[in-house]
């Protein structure tokens, strides 16, 4: 910016040519920074007569052009890009696809996808042909843009992680800036708030260090909503007013109402009404004006909520009604609305309009989870919506429906996961139904305890042959707080049960203590956590009396993500075939995975109990993935891993058993994403693995990595673990598994009667730490 206008002041007075070429480029750069204002009024003067038809006259309109896109000017814009475009035209100049790529910027402002798509396209295909690698970026993410635009957030990261490839290549730190910025912006809407924080900081770095003061403050504020969304007030509103007293002295008046709406939201949610009011009031206003557009429905919505505060129920409901019938409001926006007058009705005692506009609300998120085909992005959308079947459910609890509440959350649950086995219900009336939880506790001769961890509180119900009951629980952040604080204790080198800390039993008090009288000692029970439970191995619970004891002496347990997944399980018999599929005691790939000691011991002790006509082994250099993905692990009844596994929890779909390399090449992770693509019908997957349980729980989902990508291959149950396993220890407990199992026993019996063996013994595998990793989970 200095040379630029240092050079346009020498020449301004001796050539009047050159001095308007340094003019437009500081133009440029003021517009690159957000100064959208000062680059205007830097243009306003036409170019001399001797400019008239050249480059340096179209630049200066496409720079006019985008100044006005971002002022959100739009006719303004049209006629100066209709200018660019023709002034392009008449000299065959090299510019006509970066003013391709204004034309593109001010359809994509004004909402029109197809015609913004189609110039982004048009200037791509110039800048490779041309090898153009800015251009080339420039095109990428905003085709990325387009895909935002329409609610295409899965295709978007993928346009953006392309972008930001070649970006790094060509060294164009600009370019990785707003690939990651707006690849922050999407994984925030699918609700992937750990890695939306991630890249959001990088993209926050970049700009800051590169004076792109505009740019910095956007990320800062879609750090401060991430931050929001995750209930880290505290957070959200330092970050958020750190963006707000930048973008004051700013023109993108945008970025201050979005800045301006998330302070709104967090004064809310901690009940500062006046100051929430009064941002609201300050966003409305600018909007009100004509300065900005974007921001206008989140602002309507805040001002609806105040006014369902004040008890001004009309108002609110007008007000929100507004936002719904706006056929130009985003889906999120949308979803948002309905929840929230769905609120204002059942404040006013309106139950039955109230209910009706929680089921539009939830058919929103349903259908628009539905447009969201990638996987890893699938698993985390929910994260986002999570609350609006909270405030379902408790709006339903409140009016004593005990069942429809167990039916709204179970809703919640049918993810990914009953998706790909066919059995989600697409909508209310669908999981109404087939919804029949003491039937199904009936045919599995189980009693069913199903947790929900709300926000503000949770919920246990108790799902037996002759009733549904409900019992009240702390919310999330108390619990969360109990189980983290418990499993620092079963990591460590003690054994809970044989210390005097008071405090131990206490989970055992909340969680399982208010049905304790209904389950019977030697019961089968399935368990359907939430949120941090699925981390937790119920199985360690200390049952307070005079005789403490872990929880497993009394009951056989299975976790499962659902009742919908449990209902289409008709039978859980053991195979007729029992064959097995054995990978394992492989070569170390590097110095990260060492060779497992005892792997070699394990698999001895499991093939023995198949007959060599009904077993199939890789090991050693031969198990490899492509060798796995070759063997048709479909027709086994029965697949055992004993490798090293890694858990990603940025990337749940990366998580990946540890196998040996094949031979032309540094490939040796078996990826859950990988396993997905192969359709299995087995009877058992045991994955004797650290981690293999994952270590990220998602809303409607629970823990997501190997066990939940075996599930969703189709096995029927998986055995995972929760935290790193004892390479001593499981030869010992897997023998026993699978004695359990050739005499008959179910998968949960045999796991419980195994785990029984060490903890009953006078070794130190008798602590938690040893036999306590492995869980059960149910598929179909």
């Amino acid at each position: 910016m200095r040379n630029a206008d240092a050079a346009y002041r020498r020449f301004d007075s001796k050539d009047t040519d050159t001095a308007w070429r340094f003019r437009v480029e500081k133009a440029h750069i003021l517009l690159l920074q957000g100064s959208y204002t000062e680059s205007l009024q830097l243009l306003d003067k036409d170019v001399p007569a001797s400019l008239a038809h050249s480059e340096v006259a179209a630049r200066r309109s496409m720079i006019r052009g985008l100044d006005y896109t971002f002022l959100q000017r739009f006719d303004a814009a049209d006629m100066e890009i209709k200018s660019a475009e023709e002034l392009a035209r008449s000299n065959d100049s090299a510019l006509s696809a970066d003013v391709a790529q204004a034309r593109g910027t001010l359809e994509l402002s004004r909402k029109r996808y197809v015609d913004a798509a189609g110039a982004f396209r048009h200037v791509l295909s110039i800048a490779r042909e041309q090898k153009l690698g800015f251009l080339e970026v420039s095109a990428l993410g905003s085709l990325g843009n387009v895909a935002m635009g329409e609610e295409h957030y899965d295709e978007a990261i993928d346009w953006y992680k392309v972008a930001l490839s070649r970006s790094e290549t060509l060294g164009t730190l600009s370019s990785e800036e707003l690939a990651l910025g707006n690849m922050g912006w999407n994984y925030q809407v699918v609700g992937d708030f750990e890695n939306a924080e991630t890249v959001l900081k990088q993209a926050e770095r970049i700009s800051g260090e590169a004076g792109r003061t505009g740019n910095r403050i956007y990320w800062l504020t879609i750090l401060g909503e991430v931050y929001y969304q995750q209930w880290r007030l505290a957070d959200a509103e330092a970050i958020s007013k750190q963006a707000l007293s930048l973008a004051d002295s700013m023109d993108d008046k945008a970025t201050v109402t979005n800045c301006l709406n998330t302070l709104s939201e967090i004064e809310l949610a901690t009940g500062r009404m006046d100051l929430a009011e009064e941002y609201n009031r300050k966003a409305l206003e600018i909007e009100r004006a004509g300065l900005d557009q974007s921001g206008t429905a989140l602002s309507t919505i805040v001002a609806g909520r105040l006014e369902a505060s004040k008890k001004e129920y009309r108002s609110a409901e007008k007000t929100l009604q507004a936002v719904i019938r706006d056929q130009s409001v985003e889906t999120p926006l949308r979803w948002q609305a309905q929840a929230r007058l769905a609120r204002v009705y059942a404040d006013e005692g309106l139950s039955a309009k109230a209910e009706a506009q929680f089921q539009r609300a939830i058919s929103t998120i349903v259908t628009a989870r539905a447009g969201v085909h990638r996987d890893e992005f699938r698993v985390s959308f929910l994260t986002s919506a999570i609350e609006f079947y909270d405030d379902y459910i408790g709006f339903l609890m409140a009016q004593g429906r005990t069942l429809d509440a167990l039916r709204a959350a179970d809703l919640a649950r049918a993810g990914t996961l009953d998706e790909s086995l066919g059995t989600a219900p697409k909508s209310i009336s669908a999981a109404s139904a087939r919804f029949r939880p003491q039937d199904l506790s009936r045919r599995l001769h189980a009693f069913l305890l199903y947790y929900w961890l709300g926000r503000d509180r949770g919920y246990l119900w108790l799902v037996t042959p002759s009733k549904v009951g409900v019992f009240p629980l702390p919310p999330e952040g108390q619990v969360d707080a109990l189980v983290n604080s418990y499993k620092d204790a079963l990591l460590g080198s003690r054994d809970p049960l044989e210390t005097s800390n008071a405090d131990e039993p206490k989970l055992y008090q909340v969680l399982v203590e208010p049905a304790e009288k209904f389950v019977p000692r030697g019961a089968r029970v399935i368990l359907l956590p939430d949120g941090g439970l699925y981390g937790l191995n119920f199985e360690t619970l200390i049952v307070p009396g005079p005789k403490p004891h872990y929880w497993i002496e009394d009951v056989t347990l299975t976790t499962a993500n659902s009742l919908t997944v449990l209902s289409s399980a008709s039978s859980r018999s053991a195979p007729k075939m029992r064959n097995l599929f054995l990978v394992g005691d492989t070569v170390s790939p590097n110095a990260d995975f060492p060779a497992l000691p005892q792997a070699f011991a394990e698999m001895q002790n499991i093939e023995k109990y198949f007959p060599p006509s009904r077993r199939e082994i890789l090991s050693g250099g031969d198990a490899t993935p492509a060798a796995y993905l070759r063997s048709k692990p479909g027709q086994f009844a029965f697949l055992h891993f004993v490798t090293h596994g890694t858990a990603s929890r940025a990337q749940p779909l990366e998580s990946a058993v540890i196998l040996s390399k094949d031979k032309d090449e540094d490939s040796y992770k078996l990826y859950a994403r990988d396993i997905l693509k192969r359709r299995l019908s087995a009877y058992l997957v045991t994955i004797s693995a650290c981690n293999g349980a994952g270590t990220r729980a998602y809303s409607g989902e629970g823990l997501v990595g190997l066990s939940w990508a075996f599930l969703r291959a189709g096995a029927h149950n998986v055995i995972g673990a929760l935290w790193e396993v004892s390479d001593n220890s499981t030869p010992q407990l897997m023998d026993k598994l699978y004695d359990g199992l050739s005499h008959g026993e179910d998968p949960a019996s045999a796991l419980r009667a195994a785990k029984l063996s060490l903890l009953h013994s006078d070794s130190v595998f008798r602590k938690p730490y040893y036999w306590a990793p492995f869980q059960l989970y149910a598929g179909t």
